[in-house]
Order: C-alpha cells, then sequence, then structure tokens
C-alpha cells in the first residue's frame, strides 16, 4: 500500500510543479508559496477532523513536536526555494534539480538513521545524479 500512496505523492507532485509554473506568472514567489500553504492547511485540518485524528492531539511526544516543527520548517524552506526558483527557471531544470533531494535523503538517511545503503541505492543514486547532471 505505501508504494501505491509513494506513486501517487510523485504524480501529485508532477502536477503541483506543472500547475505551479503556471499561476505564478505575475504573482510574487512568497505570496505564491503563502497561497499554496493556505490551501494545504486547510487541507490537511480537513482530513484530520473526518477521520477523527484530532482526538489523538494530545497523545504527540514532545520529541514528535519538536521533530514535526523542525520538519515543518524545511517544508517551508523548501517551498519557498523551490517556487522562487520556479518563477525564474524552466520548469524542466528546477524539478530535476529539486528531485536530486533523492539521493541527498538517502545520504543523510545513512548518515543519522543508519539505514542499510545497498548496491542498488548506490546505483541508484549514481543514476539520479548522473540524470540531474544531464538534464540541467
Amino acid at each position: 500500500m505505501w508504494a501505491l500512496f509513494a506513486f501517487l505523492a510523485a504524480l501529485f507532485g508532477a502536477l503541483t510543479s506543472i500547475l505551479a509554473k503556471v499561476g505564478i506568472q505575475g504573482v510574487n514567489s512568497n505570496l505564491a508559496t503563502a497561497i499554496r500553504t493556505l490551501v494545504v492547511i486547510v487541507m490537511a485540518w480537513a482530513l484530520v477532523f473526518l477521520t477523527h485524528a484530532h482526538s489523538s492531539l494530545g497523545d504527540v511526544s514532545r520529541k514528535s513536536w519538536i521533530f514535526l516543527i523542525l520538519s515543518g520548517l524545511a517544508t517551508g524552506a523548501s517551498w519557498l526555494c523551490f517556487y522562487r526558483a520556479l518563477q525564474t527557471g524552466p520548469v524542466s531544470k528546477v524539478v530535476a534539480i529539486d528531485k536530486f533531494s533523492v539521493v541527498i535523503t538517502l545520504v543523510l538517511a545513512l548518515i543519522f538513521l543508519h539505514e542499510d545503503f545497498r548496491l542498488q541505492d548506490v546505483l541508484g543514486a549514481s543514476l539520479i545524479t548522473l540524470g540531474t547532471l544531464i538534464m540541467i
């Protein structure tokens, strides 16, 4: 089931880039990011209440709060940078560089989460790196 959701995330991520490139024309990139973020907030909280997940809000640990807040700050910084790059650059090149985050994530997962790094991971990361370099 996780693979289906991962594929859908990739599909919606692709749509996000195309729709944003069209929508950001003539709009300040920070304002565009704020509008997008507002929509995401409304959608996320609607889903929380529709699934009754709000009842476990008090069960979130202090550690989880800290790391989720840090993750949110990283997301915000990523979105702000992405929209600024998207506003001034070609979507095909911006997205290629943005997706290089896969390689960075693999390296960070190895260093901080001590996840296994298999030969196929090294090969895949190398191909993504090569593809990114070719596309830019």
